[in-house]
């Protein structure tokens, strides 16, 4: 972890592109300071977390979870997908440690983010460590590394004379990831520079859990999510910006979510 000192920042953004996601009114927050993970939890962190409880995550014990249908084998047996996303197939048996269902590894991805994972499966590993899910003051303020309104942790340019800064989708989506940026799923929590609070993969790689519910209400139906993930692309999801939000219900898991954690300073 590293130490962050908080302070009063510009949140949100005047972007139109989601008006329904409620990035603004830009305003002015104040968060404390507090220490937050310099990565996303690893598989390797998480393999440690269910060998020392027996913890199992809700979509082994659902039996099923999203699975991004360019990464299913050919004999796959065909499985409901989603109406308004029919790219995100329902996949049984895929879980944490089978993140394309069964007979998927993470024995070589040990570095990479945790995906499959709910809310409440992160709520479970961050009580396990002591920690806790940041605010989503908290996790854009981390993300934005010091700067003031930029676009993304680095500046307002997402290829900065060409050079990736994160791991999003490369080509036509979904259609053609042409892998440019090295990837295709996920990469390594460090596969990138770190922001200007020495804080990797801020944007792309996984969506990453809030605590908040959406709307900023005491309760609700989602949780917030920040940060884009692998799949996003401007023509679809330019959600790897700083001030971008979405959200899921607290039990829901895909193959493109994850998690850091924070302490109170």
């Amino acid at each position: 972890m590293t130490r962050l000192p908080g302070g009063r920042f510009l949140m949100g953004s005047a972007d139109k592109t989601f008006p329904a996601d409620g990035e603004g009114p830009v305003r002015e927050v104040s968060v404390k300071p507090l220490w937050i993970d310099v990565h996303a939890v690893t598989n390797a962190e998480f393999a440690s977390f269910v060998g020392a409880t027996g913890y199992r995550t809700e979509a082994e014990r659902f039996g099923w979870s999203f699975v991004f249908y360019a990464f299913l084998a050919a004999d796959q047996p065909a499985t409901r997908g989603v109406a308004a996303a029919p790219w995100w197939r329902e996949v049984y048996g895929a879980k944490w440690d089978e993140p394309e269902g069964p007979g998927s590894h993470v024995a070589q991805r040990g570095d990479h983010p945790v995906v499959h994972v709910s809310w409440n499966d992160a709520v479970a590993y961050a009580g396990w460590v002591g920690k806790r899910l940041p605010t989503e003051a908290e996790w854009e303020y981390a993300a934005r590394g010091g700067l003031e309104q930029k676009a993304f942790p680095w500046g307002d340019v997402l290829e900065p004379g060409g050079e990736h800064r994160c791991n999003v989708w490369q080509g036509s989506f979904p259609e053609r990831n042409t892998a440019a940026d090295g990837f295709t799923g996920t990469c390594p929590v460090d596969a990138y520079p770190a922001n200007g609070f020495g804080l990797h993969n801020m944007a792309g790689n996984t969506w990453e859990w809030c605590c908040d519910w959406w709307d900023n209400q005491s309760s609700g139906a989602g949780k917030v999510m920040k940060g884009g993930s692998y799949l996003c692309h401007v023509s679809y999801c330019n959600r790897y910006r700083v001030a971008a939000r979405t959200h899921s219900t607290p039990d829901s898991s895909t193959g493109h979510t994850g998690f850091r954690l924070v302490a109170d300073a």
